[in-house]
């Protein structure tokens, strides 16, 4: 087991004072890449996907629901499953109420390749009410490098792509895949602000992940209503 070093109040002070220069600093640069990833150029999207969703079809346009923005959420449910992914779903869990990207003239959605019959069940035993699309009859997941190719199969990965809206233009702004979205979500957040952190094998100080006997990271990742407590 390994746990912090145990001091007094002044030495741990000036230990989070030394601390604290450095997360400025890492938040002056988290703003530069901010700006500069608004930065990026944008491509148009002019081929039509067609979505399923719980008002039948929809387009891509149709999930901007009149706003100026979108984001979607990539969110691995292959066809053949008969669940959504874990990890998935403990991130899909941390999404607020949409009111508050709304207000900023923002919508959001998830998109997977399972049909939508069979996210419909899902959704409901997770209890959650933001938009959810199925994918299942177009190209929208190869064409956004969530569903790949490997070895003759096709594989998940998680990712997130932001959109932006031009009247009836629909443009591509940013996506991110895997340990991309590490920072997006509350859990991760809060967690990296934790002594024993998020309890991943990789993370440092070693040790950390098996301190006080609870399961290491994301091998101890549930959906909401499997956990004990």
């Amino acid at each position: 087991m390994s746990l912090p070093e145990i001091v007094d109040r002044a030495d741990w002070r000036a230990a989070r004072e030394a601390l604290l220069a450095k997360e400025k600093a890492a938040t002056r640069a988290r703003d530069a890449l901010n700006a500069e990833r608004r930065g990026l150029p944008m491509v148009e999207v002019d081929k039509e996907y067609v979505f399923e969703g719980g008002d039948g079809k929809a387009t891509l346009l149709d999930l901007f629901e009149g706003r100026d923005q979108l984001v979607v959420y990539h969110f691995m449910f292959a066809p053949e499953w008969d669940a959504g992914c874990r990890s998935c779903s403990a991130f899909l869990d941390q999404i607020g109420h949409l009111a508050h990207l709304r207000a900023r003239g923002t919508s959001f959605a998830a998109v997977s390749r399972a049909p939508y019959p069979k996210i419909l069940p899902f959704k409901a035993r997770m209890g959650w009410t933001l938009p959810w699309y199925s994918s299942y009859v177009c190209d929208f997941n190869t064409d956004f490098e969530v569903t790949l190719e490997h070895e003759d199969e096709l594989v998940e990965r998680p990712g997130l792509s932001c959109f932006l809206r031009d009247r009836d233009r629909v443009f591509h702004t940013y996506s991110t895949y895997e340990r991309g979205l590490d920072g997006l979500g509350s859990t991760t957040s809060l967690l990296d602000l934790t002594a024993l952190g998020r309890r991943e094998r990789w993370e440092k100080p070693e040790g950390r992940a098996s301190a006080l006997g609870a399961p290491a990271g994301s091998e101890g990742v549930r959906y909401h209503d499997e956990y004990e407590d």
